[in-house]
Parts: C-alpha cells; sequence; structure tokens
C-alpha cells in the first residue's frame, strides 16, 4: 500500500497499525497545497461474497455517517471522506499531532489526583456528546487518548468498534449486546462476556484509565479475573 494513491489524491506514506478489521495509514492529501497529512483507515470485509459485501457496504455506510456526526465535537476526530474502492472501504480522518496518554505512564511518576480530575472533567464531556448521538465508544484506554499539542486538549480516537445504541425501530430503553471489541482490563466483565452494553460501559473503561494513570499499574494488575473483582 504504500505509494499508492486512493481516489487520486490520497498518498499513502506510513502505516501506523493493522488488526482484524484491516490497516490504518498516514497519507498525504495531493490536492491540498500543502500536501496536508491524514489518517486513512482501511476496513477489509470478512468475505468477497456479493451479500457480505452488501452487508458491509451498508454498515460501513451507516459508520461513516456516525463519525461523520460526532467529528462536529473539538475533542474527537473530523471525517474528511469515505469511499470504496477495489471492494475495499476507505474513511479518511483528521491526523491529531500529539502523543497519546501511555507516553505519560512513566516509571515511578504515577499520576495525581489534580491530574486524573482534570482528565474526567475534560473527558466527561466529550463522552456525554458521544452518548447523546446515540454510541458507545467500547474501547476507551490511554492509548486511544491523544493528547493535542497545539492546545493539550485530550483528543478521543479510533471509533472503528462504535456501536449503535440506537436503530431505526429500535427501543432506545433497551440495550445491545455486545461484541468481541474491547480491551482487556479495561472492559467491563459483561462486556467481555458479550453481554448488553450501555454508556456506562464507557464510564467503567475510563475509571480505570483514571486508575491505571495514578497507580502506574496495569489494569489487569488491579482485578481478579478468578474471582471477578476489583483486588485493592
Amino acid at each position: 500500500m504504500i505509494g499508492q494513491l486512493l481516489r487520486g489524491h490520497y498518498k499513502i506514506i506510513k502505516l501506523l497499525s493493522q488488526g482484524g478489521f484491516g490497516h490504518t495509514y498516514i497519507a498525504e492529501d495531493t490536492k491540498m497545497p500543502d500536501n496536508r497529512q491524514c489518517v486513512v483507515k482501511q476496513l477489509q470485509p470478512a468475505s468477497s461474497d456479493p451479500n457480505c459485501l452488501q452487508v458491509a457496504r451498508r454498515l460501513f455506510d451507516l459508520e461513516a455517517k456516525t463519525l461523520a456526526k460526532l467529528g462536529n465535537h473539538g475533542q474527537i476526530p473530523q471525517l474528511l471522506a469515505f469511499f470504496e474502492e477495489n471492494q475495499q472501504f476507505y474513511l479518511v480522518q483528521e491526523l491529531i499531532q500529539g502523543h497519546p496518554l501511555t507516553d505519560e505512564l512513566l516509571p515511578g511518576q504515577p499520576w495525581t489526583q489534580k491530574q486524573a480530575i482534570d482528565l474526567l472533567i475534560d473527558l466527561l464531556a466529550v463522552l456525554d456528546f458521544v452518548h447523546q448521538n446515540g454510541v458507545i465508544h467500547r474501547d476507551i484506554k490511554p492509548a486511544n487518548l491523544i493528547r493535542r499539542n497545539v492546545d493539550n486538549k485530550l483528543v478521543l480516537i479510533d471509533f472503528g468498534a462504535v456501536k449503535q445504541v440506537t436503530a431505526s425501530g429500535d427501543d432506545p430503553s433497551q440495550p445491545k449486546r455486545s461484541t468481541g471489541i474491547y480491551s482487556m482490563g479495561f472492559a467491563p466483565p459483561e462486556q467481555i462476556k458479550g453481554a448488553a452494553v450501555y454508556p456506562s460501559t464507557d464510564l467503567y473503561a475510563l475509571a480505570v484509565t483514571c486508575l491505571n494513570l495514578l497507580t502506574g499499574k496495569e489494569a489487569h494488575e488491579l482485578y481478579d479475573t478468578y474471582q471477578d473483582c476489583w483486588d485493592w
């Protein structure tokens, strides 16, 4: 993919990550005067079967519209474009210049209470916006929080796991079952077991994120999976 030109002007220059759902790249928009960089997410359907592609296309369109709506918030990356090319689906998003909170997890230097409270004040407003738009992020952790260089604000990234809380004809009061998209240690037990997820799923993960930063310990070190409880 490196060097490939997508849609005639998104030039792939670097692989950022890869996983079961596809690849994420940094690209240059050659139609912009400064060759502005952006993030390109390549979503790979599980099969090339026509029926599978039709379902993937519908879900892709739904996710793109959701991301476009969420991108109106200043602490969520903007969706710049979405398109299909050679039976592959692509999302183009704003590149956030900054560093993940994992870079602030320094040995022997746990966060202070004030730092954790500031994080909560900053991010709870973002999550309120996300949840008001009927979306559950489902993968909140330090690696998905970027400290933006320009203003030191936290930006919530990686909405590849977004799940509509409500769909056409659904009762918004009824929870939806989870899928296998989560990070061990940060996800609540019911999400790991594939049970129903709620907006509180994100609040749980945010709380674990704070504990991770306050203690300097990995999330799995703080929870007893055998007893299904926190090990204080």
